[in-house]
């Protein structure tokens, strides 16, 4: 087949953006030929549990899905019961970003809590965590949580333990979205069990597509009572996969070795360079008028931009808003981006800033806004 794109576009609008890992790739050719038992009885899947076991302890379960989606809702069903809500950020993904499935799908009430940083605290989620017995509102009865957060920012192991036996407490479960957790081990310099068992988190949406996989997700139960159902609910929503082994064999290969690692600390060192490059700008007064909104703790910069600049970058650079009304953007750096991509979108922002009509001002609404 004839490639059909240009292979020198680069983006920061999505680690989505990027291609396939080659070792990703080459797992998948791997696994290829021969006949190998479907729906998951195959020797990948099985070698798989072995994987996850060894970074996250025996008597974990994994149950490969497609996508993020997928994993989140098939998830946070097998933890509730019908009348089961779950307490959530205001900019969690399930809330924003998933086109109401949890709701649509899998018929669970959200009771979202707004946070400044994309955290929930104890008292945060006790905003929303009452009215046990009260048969006129739904149960809360799980806190999900996002690792890395929406807006890049990361828990420490201290915060989810005590969101943990907060919500434990309360006779609550947990759940982490763990769609950049890779990225978040990277930046805390943990192992993936660290802030995830060991800090009392029940079940885990594990995250491959963004870190280099073609596609493919895994639903973690970390802790066996937390979760039910899961063999019966990933076929009811359309989550198992007949060839199941070509989506295990991609999580092996980031995860059987270190290329999870290597991926998700590369990825965090370009925003990390992007966004030094950006404040070195400003320090020396060839970038004007930009500002940062989060801290960059992962593989996200988050900053507000001068009227009209982001819409003269997309020109070269596609990268999506975030609040369109603040001008806030998002950039996203991947496992493939390169120094030379970040430093040519450096001088881009100088060069855009300097234009005429670049001062800063009310932001216009702008047909780029998505988040993934």
């Amino acid at each position: 087949m004839t490639t059909l794109h240009d292979t020198a576009v680069r983006g920061f609008a999505s680690d989505n953006y990027s291609g396939i890992h080659p070792e990703v790739l080459a797992a998948i050719a791997a696994a290829g030929g021969g006949h190998q038992i479907a729906y998951g009885e195959d020797a990948y899947t099985e070698h798989l549990q072995e994987v996850f076991a060894s970074h996250f302890g025996d008597g974990v379960q994994a149950f490969p899905v497609f996508n993020g989606t997928g994993a989140n809702v098939v998830g946070l069903q097998s933890m509730l019961p019908r009348w089961g809500a779950v307490i959530a950020a205001s900019t969690a993904h399930i809330n924003v970003d998933e086109g109401g499935a949890p709701e649509r799908v899998a018929g669970i009430k959200l009771l979202t809590v707004p946070t400044d940083d994309g955290k929930l605290t104890p008292e945060l989620i006790d905003r929303e965590a009452w009215g046990w017995g009260d048969e006129h509102r739904a149960q809360p009865l799980v806190v999900s949580i996002t690792q890395s957060t929406e807006l890049g920012t990361l828990y420490t192991p201290d915060e989810i333990r005590a969101i943990a036996d907060h919500a434990h407490a309360l006779g609550m479960r947990v759940h982490m979205d763990g769609a950049r957790i890779s990225n978040a081990a990277a930046s805390l310099d943990l192992p993936l069990r660290a802030f995830t068992r060991d800090v009392g988190v029940d079940v885990l949406s594990f995250g491959g597509t963004k870190n280099g996989a073609m596609l493919g997700e895994a639903i973690v139960v970390l802790d066996p009572e937390a979760s039910a159902g899961l063999t019966f609910l990933r076929k009811l929503n359309m989550q198992l996969s007949s060839k199941m082994r070509f989506v295990s064999a991609q999580l092996i290969a980031l995860l059987e070795g270190d290329l999870w690692l290597r991926s998700a600390s590369h990825s965090n060192a370009m925003a990390q360079r992007l966004r030094s490059g950006v404040e070195a700008g400003i320090a020396d007064g060839s970038i004007t008028g930009v500002a940062f909104t989060q801290p960059t703790q992962s593989n996200g910069v988050f900053a507000t931009l001068p009227d009209g600049v982001a819409d003269r970058l997309r020109e070269s650079f596609r990268f999506y808003d975030w609040d369109a009304a603040k001008n806030e953007v998002r950039w996203m750096c991947s496992f493939d981006t390169t120094e030379a991509d970040i430093d040519a979108f450096i001088a881009a922002i100088a060069r855009e800033t300097a234009h005429p009509g670049s001062e800063p001002g009310r932001g216009v609404q702008s047909p780029h806004v998505q988040v993934e």
